[in-house]
């Protein structure tokens, strides 16, 4: 399909274009960020539903074409499910919120991510483009269906790529809509886009994308929703705004991950060959090895790893919290706050330092933000205080290492503050790109410019302790081995020189 003939969708009546819907809209309303599993996927979660608006101008019907402007790379779907305004919603309690909705239907929220930085959160123009709101092709009775058991599915190019249910939201349909009614009136026809799960990505030109809802239950269905996507012209001005500009962490959530963007994982810090010296020495013998020059607050003491066995090796990235104060949580501890931040911004090979004040009577991360922390490839996650879900977190993969499991949330007895500054955990105080090692005998805090000297030097004295340790094993008495006195230290450089050859 050419430039021209996709362009035509924009021009359709108003009939054709609204044919999913029992009449144009007054208003579309969209949440941000809605499902639980694509706020482990953004390793965000939200303490409140957040919304935007689209224009009804972006409405089109099943097999529309949706266009990438010329010159654009993020053209990107999301299969949600739509509510359509029955009855006018004011001020409605949660309990009736539901009879104010009368139809319930597929939508794709499309999204051109290169315009999306410079929207700062509006979406204005990255979502309200002409054709980036496919609604229908039918609708569903909400009367006869149950509001926490629809599903939503996608296929892109016909494979499925979104498969959840409301089941999974983090916020239910009937809060979302109480909640908006409570800033402005719904009106009869509005459209409220309710978020997609995890799957949503990228899409190209001579790509189709799928969306359909149904209600397994009651054996009803919206159809499937069909959208084509096709190469537009570039008609951007820079005489009249902002270009369209991507970077790498645009593509990344555009995509849904780092690895589905075919881009490398963030590293930081280490060298491949001094992280595989860190990881074969042990943290008893590097601390031996710091207070031989002079550094003997270097532990962060009372933190164990929720899997024995497991090594970590990083360089430090820190997060500060605070004692609770009630106008401070609610300043600092919603939305998109400090421990949000950290965890969505950890590059591969950084350890996450929390700095909890020994306080272990909350949690100070849990599930969800622990698989962020592995989808971003961090190394690890110190913290003196305590761990939710600490059992799933312990299944996740990803090194932790904290004062147990406490199963309150954050605000019980913190509010996250600062990040990237220096933070003390456990009793050390830690800087940002420090080196951190963890193992089962603890975690110990290297300055960064002492460590190729701290680790060769470690792990010399492992070579020396394991031949004294065979010396004793082969029944000599230690008196004299260890430490080594002259006679022996001669008999260890001659095994070594010998085993050198």
């Amino acid at each position: 399909m050419t430039s021209s003939e996709s362009a035509s969708t924009a021009a359709l009546p108003a009939e054709t274009r609204f044919a999913g819907l029992p009449s144009a809209p007054g208003k579309i309303i969209a949440v941000h960020l809605s499902y639980e599993s694509r706020a482990a996927q953004r390793g965000r979660r939200p303490g409140a539903p957040s919304y935007f608006f689209k224009p009804a101008s972006s409405v089109a019907a099943t097999g529309s074409v949706v266009e990438r402007p010329g010159g654009t790379e993020l053209l990107a779907f999301e299969g949600e499910i739509a509510l359509v305004i029955g009855a006018p919603a004011r001020r409605v309690s949660r309990e009736d919120a539901w009879s104010h909705i009368a139809w319930v239907t597929a939508a794709n929220d499309w999204g051109l991510y290169d315009l999306r930085g410079n929207d700062k959160g509006s979406n204005v123009r990255n979502k309200g483009r002409d054709g980036y709101t496919p609604l229908g092709p039918r609708l569903i009775d909400a009367r006869q269906v149950d509001p926490a058991a629809l599903r939503l599915r996608t296929w892109h190019n016909g494979e499925l790529v979104q498969d959840d249910t409301t089941a999974g939201m983090i916020f239910p349909l009937a809060q979302i809509v109480a909640d908006l009614s409570q800033h402005l009136t719904l009106e009869i026809g509005d459209v409220i886009l309710t978020g997609t799960p995890a799957g949503a990505s990228v899409a190209v030109p001579g790509d189709v994308v799928e969306v359909e809802v149904d209600a397994p239950a009651a054996g009803l269905s919206t159809g499937r929703l069909e959208t084509r996507v096709a190469e537009g012209a570039d008609t951007f001005d820079p005489a009249l705004g902002s270009l369209p500009s991507v970077d790498d962490r645009q593509r990344e959530e555009a995509w849904g991950s780092r690895e589905a963007a075919g881009l490398e994982p963030e590293s930081a810090g280490l060298s491949p060959e001094l992280r595989a010296k860190l990881m074969e020495a042990p943290v008893a013998g590097l601390s031996g090895i710091l207070r031989k020059r002079g550094l003997n607050n270097v532990s962060i003491d009372g933190v164990r790893s929720l899997r024995p066995g497991t090594k970590m090796v990083g360089t430090a990235k820190t997060l500060r919290f605070v004692p609770n104060r009630e106008d401070l949580f609610r300043s600092h501890g919603g939305g998109y706050n400090a421990q949000k931040r950290v965890f969505d911004s950890v590059a591969s090979g950084e350890v996450i330092v929390i700095e909890a004040r020994g306080e272990r009577g909350s949690g100070t991360l849990g599930d969800v933000l622990a698989l962020r922390a592995k989808a971003r490839g961090a190394a690890g996650i110190v913290t003196d205080g305590g761990v939710r879900d600490s059992a799933a977190v312990a299944e996740i993969g990803v090194p932790v290492f904290g004062q147990g499991g406490h199963p309150a949330v954050l605000g019980r007895k913190h509010v996250p503050w600062e990040s990237d500054i220096a933070v003390a955990c456990g009793g050390a105080t830690v800087l940002p790109g420090d080196i951190i090692v963890g193992d089962d005998d603890g975690v110990i805090v290297i300055p960064a410019a002492m460590a190729e000297e701290v680790v060769d030097a470690a792990l010399a004295q492992e070579a020396e302790d394991a031949w004294i340790a065979e010396q004793v094993a082969a029944g000599h008495p230690v008196d004299g081995l260890f430490p080594m006195n002259a006679e022996w230290r001669a008999r260890y450089e001659e095994a070594r020189a010998y085993a050198d050859r």
